[in-house]
């Protein structure tokens, strides 16, 4: 389903993906009380942060400006206490990043055109993040994308086009990979989302956990 171009491989980029069926809905007092353990017995590992660092510099992104995503949920889950509440799909996946702090992009299948491609972005390309507004990208930023849009900033910023709503029947999860972190942990994530969704969002598992 998902191919790396060799010029982003050679960035160290590596993702590890996997799909499932799931029913959008509130979170339950049950997931709450997940997320609240999940805080209580948080474990920071300064390597993996680093390594997201590195990637950041390496791409042109000053990552004490622009944190890393999964670094960026980690302060702020531990600030406030409490995890983001969107939806029990999302916070899922939110938590599973948390967890093994490593970026995680959601994706609702039913949105997507294949083939999706992990490729460096043309000049003048445009990107639509959740939270609305329009990135004109300047060209050789690492991207995901299908045969229509760029689905993900990679590691940091998915589309607002192919987000996941309360229509959202069937999810793409990926574990966005970079160089010094290894492809073990990054299929760990995955499978820790897949996981969470089949705990507490009615989900079931419809592929195997892929790496490429």
């Amino acid at each position: 389903m998902i191919s790396i171009l060799e010029d982003v491989a050679a960035l160290g980029i590596h993702v590890a993906y996997a799909t499932a069926d799931v029913k959008v809905e509130s979170r339950s007092d049950e997931m709450d009380e997940y997320s609240r353990e999940l805080i209580r017995s948080a474990r920071i590992d300064e390597e993996i942060i680093k390594a997201y660092r590195s990637f950041y510099w390496r791409i042109g992104i000053d990552p004490t400006k622009t944190r890393p995503s999964n670094e960026a949920m980690l302060r702020r889950v531990l600030k406030r206490g409490e995890f983001p509440r969107i939806n029990n799909v999302v916070d899922a996946i939110n938590m599973a990043s948390f967890a093994t702090l490593i970026p995680i992009g959601l994706y609702d299948l039913d949105k997507l055109s294949p083939p999706i491609l992990v490729r460096l972005a043309r000049e003048g390309e445009v990107f639509h993040p959740i939270g609305g507004g329009v990135i004109k990208l300047r060209g050789g930023e690492p991207v995901v994308s299908d045969s229509k849009v760029i689905m993900f900033l990679y590691p940091y910023r998915d589309s607002d086009m192919t987000k996941v709503d309360e229509n959202t029947k069937r999810v793409l999860v990926l574990g966005a990979g970079v160089e010094g972190v290894e492809i073990p942990a990054i299929r760990r994530a995955v499978n820790m989302a897949i996981e969470l969704l089949e705990r507490f969002c009615h989900g079931k598992r419809t592929s195997d956990t892929l790496v490429v």
